[in-house]
């Protein structure tokens, strides 16, 4: 039964588009799309807010040279692991990519966001320890926009017809074809679902305002900001992770993604505690000493100058106000 505000999932022939070129047909996945999408906003994003806080412009484009490629790999690779009995089983194409199936088509869907954070990360400490850039400074500027892309990217699952939860009478349940191989056996044509990928879009462009909102009323600095990224996502994603239908390795009866979201939880509390009794004043300088960057003397541009209208960068400069407590703790290394 088809509800009143029942959501349609997208034609399947929206899912790949072909380009004609003079060898053929270039064709491009819209999940590649969504996923590149969510990239780009996120190091537009970050670039602004780290260039806000005193670092080089462009210099969240080095970082990211290294941070992307072992993000998505990361990803892919944590995604095979959690979900082993889709890749191997007997008759399984595993190594060859130009066949469907194999372990590294992620252009097929499968990326996992836990596997883009640990690879990333080692990505970010690269890029960091070449520009000279704090790891947290780097990380409190990324967290909204970390979780912009992620909300971006959830349209992909949306695109695949894939991720989705279990059967709802809701309203706005997602409607999935019964010829979908993942449509659970033994359900009645028609049967709607909770729209797994449409709750998590909103859940993060919410926890993006929400991490500005907090910036504006707290020192989040030293990775602070984060922390809250990780309570916020972990929270969320435990529960869309609870009533999704797609297979899963369990441990003790409970999805892997799951206990990575209550380990992101933990992370993040942890974080914001140690680093708020470590660092009790504002951040003097995204970078570490010594690798400080000197803008060149020239008139200030109104455009580099911050106004009202700024959305997810407003009051993040990390400036004292009168009377706050001045910057008291040393710098340690990039990775602080």
């Amino acid at each position: 039964m088809i509800a009143p505000f029942s959501i349609p999932s997208p034609d399947p022939a929206w899912r790949t588009l072909e380009i004609p070129v003079p060898w053929g047909i270039l064709s491009i996945q819209m999940y590649a799309l969504c996923i590149l999408a969510g990239i780009i906003l996120a190091v537009i994003i970050t670039s602004r807010r780290l260039t806000k806080r005193g670092a080089e412009p462009g210099i969240v484009l080095d970082i990211a040279l290294w941070a992307v490629p072992l993000g998505i790999i990361g990803a892919r690779f944590y995604h095979v692991l959690t979900h082993p009995d889709d890749y191997f089983f007997e008759g399984a194409n595993v190594w060859n990519p130009f066949e469907p199936g194999a372990i590294w088509n992620i252009w097929e869907g499968g990326n996992a966001i836990y596997g883009a954070l640990l690879g990333g990360a080692v990505g970010v400490i690269i890029g960091c320890r070449f520009t000279g850039i704090r790891f947290w400074s780097f990380a409190d500027a990324l967290a909204p926009g970390l979780l912009v892309a992620q909300a971006v990217g959830r349209l992909g699952n949306w695109f695949n017809h894939e991720l989705f939860g279990s059967p709802t009478d809701l309203p706005w349940g997602l409607e999935i074809s019964s010829a979908n191989p993942a449509f659970p056996a033994g359900l009645a044509e028609g049967t709607l679902f909770h729209p797994t990928f449409l709750y998590e879009l909103v859940w993060n462009l919410a926890g993006a305002a929400v991490i500005v909102l907090l910036e504006r009323r707290f020192n989040l600095r030293w990775g602070k900001a984060f922390g809250v990224y990780l309570i916020w996502y972990g929270a969320g994603r435990a529960f869309f992770e609870s009533i999704r239908l797609d297979p899963s390795e369990m441990l003790f009866g409970i999805r892997v993604n799951v206990w990575a979201s209550f380990a992101a939880i933990v992370i993040g509390i942890v974080l914001i505690l140690v680093q708020r009794r470590r660092h009790t004043g504002d951040e003097p300088s995204p970078y570490v000493p010594g690798r400080e960057w000197s803008a060149p003397d020239a008139e200030v541009d109104s455009e580099d100058t911050e106004s009202d209208s700024d959305s997810l960068d407003d009051d993040v400069e990390g400036e004292s106000e009168p009377g706050a407590t001045a910057a008291t703790s040393p710098s340690r290394s990039t990775s602080e």
